[in-house]
């Protein structure tokens, strides 16, 4: 019966075997690619893979051809270009026209994006010109074999308690957003090969409506996506006090504080502080869980870290079930005793691999 039922769904699917391959919008800004970007050629590649078709990406700006080869380098087999002075900066209208001319001339089945401002933007505008489906904010990407070849785009869905996959049977190509931090690029490979292809804007700087004046860079901006080592704060703090005991631990180890939504709704800690779905999504060296439950938004945002420490006196908290080191006890007595000890002993964690030598389990 359950055979029966997916030859028939297949059935009841329309012929997409014009569309094929994966493709990547890739976003940069003076020349230099996102890093949300190169992950999603690490995803998109494995995609493709599972597939057996190819990895595209698009690359739109200004002085940016010397891009196209790097997109190779991180796993792109054909990289289509399109470089103009009315693509120096970012705009809504000549961007999507671009990537419209594109997705209809090469027909890809799966399009991915950052969710960046940028990229909700152009994604957004995209999607309902074409007009398709777009799932945002995703956290899990698989794709179903032929011959449905359905993208499985997952994300936290009611209220953030459960992970929801979406799909898109009734239109081509398939899109979707996902954050920076949620997958892993791949390292750069100088050996590998691939084409470049010139895409030519046909939009006059005349018929743009919107206009760069001047681009004003944060000059102190708060940088927790690239974080190496994150010192998180939950509900369990109590209050906003207990964070500069954090930004104490944070300090001695070469980090930045961290908190979950519940701390930020408190209003004990800035929104820029908060990892999980409605917050930063984070890839750091080491992740310290401080008073963190551990609820779905708040792990989807962290959980690909490559140690983590959780500090509760729950012993039965949900955070201990995605640790690779668990401390139960008094977060009071615990971080101030940790702080001393990281000081005395100029403790630094090591870029080149965090991980070495990691147990599974709590102490």
């Amino acid at each position: 019966m359950a055979e029966e039922n997916k030859k028939k769904a297949a059935d009841d699917m329309p012929d997409w075997s014009d569309y094929r391959g994966v493709m990547i919008v890739v976003e940069q800004r003076a020349g230099k690619a996102a890093s949300v970007s190169l992950q999603l050629l690490g995803e998109g590649r494995k995609l493709a893979d599972k597939l057996e078709t190819e990895l595209m990406a698009l690359v739109i700006g200004h002085d940016v051809r010397h891009l196209a080869e790097e997109m190779i380098y991180y796993g792109a087999d054909k990289v289509y270009v399109s470089d103009a002075p009315e693509l120096k900066d970012y705009r809504t209208r000549p961007y999507s026209r671009v990537c419209l001319q594109v997705l209809r001339d090469v027909k890809p089945e799966i399009v991915l994006q950052g969710a960046t401002a940028t990229g909700r933007d152009l994604a957004g505008a995209i999607a309902t010109h074409l007009p398709t489906g777009l799932t945002a904010d995703c956290t899990i990407l698989d794709v179903e074999p032929h011959p449905s070849r359905l993208l499985l785009a997952s994300r936290p869905a009611f209220s953030e308690k459960m992970l929801a996959t979406i799909l898109c049977k009734q239109y081509r190509p398939q899109m979707a957003t996902t954050r920076a931090g949620v997958f892993e690029a791949l390292p750069r490979d100088t050996t590998r090969t691939g084409e470049v292809i010139t895409v030519e804007n046909t939009m006059k700087e005349e018929e743009i409506a919107a206009k760069v004046l001047r681009f004003i860079e944060e000059t102190e901006r708060f940088n927790l996506e690239d974080a190496e080592i994150i010192v998180a704060g939950g509900r369990g703090l109590g209050g906003p006090e207990p964070f500069k005991m954090l930004q104490d631990l944070a300090d001695a180890l070469g980090g930045v504080v961290g908190a979950s939504r519940a701390a930020v709704d408190a209003g004990w800690i800035e929104h820029k502080h908060q990892v999980g779905q409605t917050g930063y999504t984070v890839r750091p060296k080491l992740y310290i869980a401080v008073g963190i439950s551990g609820a779905v938004q708040h792990l989807v945002g962290m959980q690909n870290s490559d140690l983590i420490v959780a500090i509760n006196r729950d012993p039965d908290a949900p955070i201990f079930k995605t640790a690779n080191y668990g401390i139960v006890g008094d977060l009071f007595q615990i971080i101030p005793a940790l702080t001393a000890a990281v000081k005395e002993k100029r403790v630094l964690i090591p870029q080149s691999s965090a991980q070495e030598g990691v147990t599974h389990g709590k102490i």
